[in-house]
C-alpha cells in the first residue's frame, strides 16, 4: 500500500469518479475552481450522475476550491477538460490553467499526474514548463509528471474507474513504479506500464481515433445506401453474421472524447509536417451527418407537402449520449442548427439534460413532453431510454397528418409504423 496523499485537480465527469476511488481508502482532498460544483458535492449530490449519493456521503473527500490547500497532498492528479476550439484546434487552456493552480503548491518529492486527453509531448512540453515556472523547482530533480490517460465512459456502470485497466507511464523508472503502486491501490483491473509518458500520451489518443474512423466508415456506407434506397441497419445486419465483422453503426460522433480526440493527434501531427488525410477525411464525414439528418426530413417534408417554413419539428435528446446528462460537445447541435436555417418551428426535449445548462451552452429552450404534440417531424436523436419505453400509440398521438418520424438510433421496430402507413425513416 502506498503512503501517498492523494489531491484530484478537476471534479467533473472524470475526476469525480478518481476522488471518490481513492477517498474510500483515506481521505482525499478534491479540489475544483467551481465553488457551486463544491457546494454541490458537499451536500451529497453529483449532476454528472457518475457517482451515487451513498458513494459521496461515505467516501472520505476534502472539498475545496483553496487552492493553497493541494499543498497537504503529494501526489496530484489532474483531469480537467481538453476541448476544441472553434476552429477545431486543441484548447490547452483548462489543463495550462490547472497547471497553474498547483505549480505554486509544489513541494520537493511531489508527482503530478496527468489524466487528461492530450497530444503527445503535452505533459512534458507544455505543462512541465509551467509546473517549473510557478513552482521554481525543477521537474525531473525536485518534482516529478506522471501521465494515466483517462478511460471514464460517462453514464457506463459496467466500465468504471476501478475496474478498468489503467495505462499508467512516469518521468523515470522509479516514479513509474509508484505512479503504478498508487493507482493499483483502487484499480481493481489493474494497470498496464507504458514505456514513455509520450506512449501513453498516444495510445490514448488513437482509442478514440480508431472509434472514429470507425464509425465514420459506417456514417459513408449510410450516406451511399440512402442514395441506393438500402437501409444501413439491414445491411450491417446481414454482414454481422460473417465472424470478424466488426458491430459498429452510423449516428452522430459528439461527446468530449470521439468527437475530440482526433483533433489532438491531427494538430501535432501538422505541427510535425504530416497531414493525416484519413483521419481528417473520418472527421469531416462525421461532422457532416447533423446536416444530413435534418435534410432527409426537410426532404420528406417537402414530398409530402408540407410547407417547410413553420412546420412543426421536435428533436428528441439533446445530451451527446443516451441515459447521461452530458452536453458537452453533442453533434446534435448540429441538427438543430440545421432545422433553425429552414425556418421551421422547432421544439426540443430532452428528459437527461439540465435546462439552464442547456441555455448557456447552445442557447437552447427545452420544452415539456406536454409540449410535443402536433408535429409534423418527429426526430429520436438520442436513445434515452424514456424514447425506446415510448409506445407506437403514444408516438402516433403526437403527429399531424402524414408526419415523419426519423428514428437515429434505430429504436423502433419498423413493422409497426409500416403497417400503419407512418413514414419511418433510420440512419
Amino acid at each position: 500500500m502506498h503512503n501517498r496523499i492523494i489531491s484530484v485537480i478537476g471534479l467533473g465527469y472524470v475526476g469525480l469518479p478518481v476522488a471518490v476511488a481513492f477517498g474510500k481508502n483515506k481521505e482525499t482532498i478534491g479540489f475544483d475552481i467551481n465553488s457551486a460544483r463544491i457546494d454541490e458535492l458537499k451536500s451529497g449530490e453529483d449532476r454528472t450522475l457518475e457517482v451515487e449519493p451513498e458513494d459521496l456521503v461515505t467516501t472520505n473527500i476534502f472539498y475545496t476550491c483553496n487552492a493553497a490547500d493541494l499543498s497537504k497532498a503529494d501526489f496530484h492528479i489532474i483531469a480537467v477538460p481538453t476541448p476544441i476550439n472553434d476552429s477545431r484546434q486543441p484548447d490547452l487552456s483548462p489543463l495550462i490553467g490547472a497547471s497553474k493552480t498547483i505549480g505554486p503548491h509544489l513541494k520537493k518529492g511531489d508527482i503530478v499526474v496527468y489524466e487528461s486527453t492530450v497530444y503527445p509531448g503535452a505533459t512534458e512540453e507544455d505543462c512541465v514548463p509551467i509546473l517549473e515556472a510557478e513552482s521554481g523547482l525543477k521537474c525531473g530533480e525536485d518534482f516529478f509528471v506522471g501521465y494515466s490517460p483517462e478511460r471514464i465512459n460517462p453514464g457506463d456502470k459496467e466500465h468504471t474507474f476501478t475496474n478498468i485497466k489503467k495505462i499508467v507511464s512516469g518521468q523515470t523508472p522509479e516514479i513509474l513504479e509508484i505512479v503504478a503502486d498508487v493507482y493499483s491501490s483502487v484499480v481493481t483491473a489493474g494497470v498496464f506500464k507504458a514505456s514513455t509518458i509520450k506512449v501513453a500520451e498516444a495510445a490514448k489518443v488513437i482509442e478514440n481515433t480508431q472509434r472514429d474512423l470507425n464509425i465514420a466508415l459506417m456514417n459513408e456506407l449510410s450516406l451511399i445506401f440512402e442514395r441506393l434506397d438500402i437501409d444501413t441497419l439491414d445491411v450491417l445486419e446481414a454482414a454481422g453474421t460473417k465472424w470478424n465483422f466488426l458491430p459498429f453503426r452510423p449516428g452522430l460522433v459528439g461527446g468530449h472524447c470521439i468527437g475530440v480526440d482526433p483533433y489532438y493527434l491531427t494538430h501535432k501531427a501538422e505541427k510535425m509536417g504530416y497531414h493525416p488525410d484519413v483521419i481528417l477525411a473520418g472527421r469531416m464525414i462525421n461532422d457532416g451527418m447533423g446536416e444530413f439528418i435534418a435534410n432527409q426530413a426537410i426532404k420528406y417534408l417537402i414530398h409530402a407537402g408540407k410547407v417547410i417554413k413553420g412546420a412543426r419539428v421536435a428533436v428528441m435528446g439533446l445530451t451527446f449520449k443516451e441515459d447521461c446528462p452530458d452536453l458537452r460537445n453533442s453533434k446534435v447541435i448540429d441538427v438543430i442548427k440545421a432545422f433553425k436555417s429552414y425556418g421551421v418551428e422547432l421544439l426540443i426535449h430532452d428528459p437527461m439534460a439540465d435546462a439552464a445548462e442547456a441555455f448557456e451552452e447552445y442557447g437552447v429552450e427545452l420544452v415539456d413532453d406536454s409540449s410535443i404534440n402536433n408535429i409534423d417531424a418527429l426526430v429520436f436523436t438520442v436513445a434515452h431510454q424514456q424514447y425506446k419505453a415510448m409506445s407506437f400509440d403514444n408516438i402516433k398521438a403526437r403527429l399531424n397528418d402524414d408526419a415523419g418520424v426519423f428514428d437515429i438510433k434505430g429504436i423502433f421496430d419498423r413493422k409497426t409504423f409500416a403497417d400503419a402507413k407512418v413514414h419511418l425513416w433510420r440512419l
